[in-house]
C-alpha cells in the first residue's frame, strides 16, 4: 500500500477516481454510458423518493441498504458488504456490462456514491468514477434533470470478479495500529466518545487517528484538489509507503476516505464493519478523548 510517485501523480482522464459534471455531460453520448444514483442518508430510506423527484436524465437508482449491504447484524456490522452473488445481480439487473462506462453519484458529497464506486473497484471496473460534487453541481452548471420512472432496462449477464481491492477483519483492525495508520473517517465527536448515536458504545478503536470525511470536501461537497489532500493526510504521518487502513460506522464514509486517499495518490484498506461491529462486541476495548 503505496503513493503513486511524484511523477506519477496526474492521471489520464479516463483513471481518475472522479469525474466532473462537463466531463460527463460530454460522455452522455456514450452508449456505453450507465450512470448510478447512489443517493442515501444515514437514518431515511426514502432515496428512491428523491431519485424520481429529479435525476439525472438516465441515472438508473441504486439502493444502498438493500443492494450495496447485506442485512445489518451485530457480529458484521450494519451495513456489511453485500455477497458477490448479491452484487453481481444488482450489476446485471442495472444493465451493467464489462464494456460499461459506469459513474456513480449521490446528492453532493459522495458518501454513497463512494460506496458504490470501492463494490465497483471489488468486482474489476478499475475505471468506475464518482461525480464530483454529485447532483448539487450537475444542476448548479444548468445540466438538465429527469423526473419520474426511468426507462426499463435490458438486465445483462456480467460475471463479476471479487476481492480486488484490500479489506481486512476486526482481528486486522486491532493489530493495524502497530503497523500502519489506522484512520477513523467519523465526526470528531463520534471519535472522541462524546456521542454515539447509532452503534451500542462510543470511543473508538484503540490506537485510530481521527481523521472526519468532511474534511476532504471544500464548501460545496466537491473534493478538495489533490494536492491539498497530499497535505492533509501528510499532517496525519501518511508518507509514500505507510500502511493505511480506514473504518468509519459501517464502513460507507470509510469508501470515502478511501476515495479521498487515492486522489491524493494512497492506496487505503477498508475495516467494512468498521465501528459498528468492533462496538457489539464487549471483549473489544474503546478509547475515549482527542487521542489514539
Amino acid at each position: 500500500m503505496t503513493a503513486v510517485s511524484e511523477e506519477n501523480q496526474v492521471m489520464a482522464p479516463e483513471t481518475r477516481p472522479l469525474i466532473s459534471v462537463d466531463e460527463l455531460a460530454t460522455l452522455r453520448a456514450n452508449p456505453g454510458l450507465v450512470v448510478l444514483d447512489a443517493r442515501w442518508t444515514l437514518g431515511q430510506t426514502d432515496g428512491s423518493s428523491h431519485f424520481l423527484a429529479g435525476h439525472i436524465p438516465g441515472a438508473r437508482f441504486v439502493d444502498l441498504d438493500t443492494e450495496l449491504a447485506s442485512p445489518p447484524s451485530p457480529r458484521r456490522g450494519r451495513h456489511p458488504l453485500p455477497s458477490r452473488e448479491n452484487f453481481q445481480d444488482t450489476l446485471r439487473m442495472l444493465g451493467v456490462t464489462r464494456d460499461s462506462t459506469i459513474v456513480a453519484y449521490d446528492q453532493a458529497e459522495s458518501f454513497s456514491a463512494a460506496r458504490l464506486w470501492w463494490l465497483l473497484r471489488n468486482a474489476g471496473f478499475e475505471a468506475a468514477r464518482v461525480l464530483d460534487g454529485g447532483l448539487r453541481a450537475w444542476t448548479e452548471a444548468g445540466y438538465p434533470v429527469s423526473i419520474g420512472e426511468p426507462d426499463a432496462v435490458t438486465p445483462s449477464e456480467i460475471t463479476i470478479e471479487w476481492d480486488r481491492v484490500p479489506s481486512i477483519e476486526i482481528d486486522d483492525a486491532a493489530s493495524f495500529p502497530g503497523r500502519g495508520i489506522l484512520l477513523d473517517a467519523r465526526a470528531g465527536e463520534r471519535y472522541r466518545g462524546e456521542i454515539e448515536p447509532m452503534d451500542p458504545r462510543a470511543g473508538h478503536i484503540p490506537g485510530a487517528l481521527s481523521a472526519p470525511t468532511t474534511e476532504n470536501l471544500d464548501d460545496t461537497g466537491a473534493f478538495l484538489p489533490a494536492e491539498q489532500l497530499r497535505t492533509r493526510f501528510a499532517n496525519l504521518d501518511i508518507g509514500p509507503s505507510t500502511p493505511i487502513a480506514v473504518y468509519c460506522g459501517s464502513g460507507i464514509t470509510a469508501s470515502h476516505q478511501i476515495l479521498a486517499l487515492e486522489v491524493a495518490g494512497f492506496t487505503g484498506t477498508l475495516f467494512p464493519g468498521s465501528w459498528s461491529q468492533w462496538a457489539s462486541d464487549p471483549a473489544r476495548s474503546a478509547a475515549t478523548g482527542a487521542t489514539p
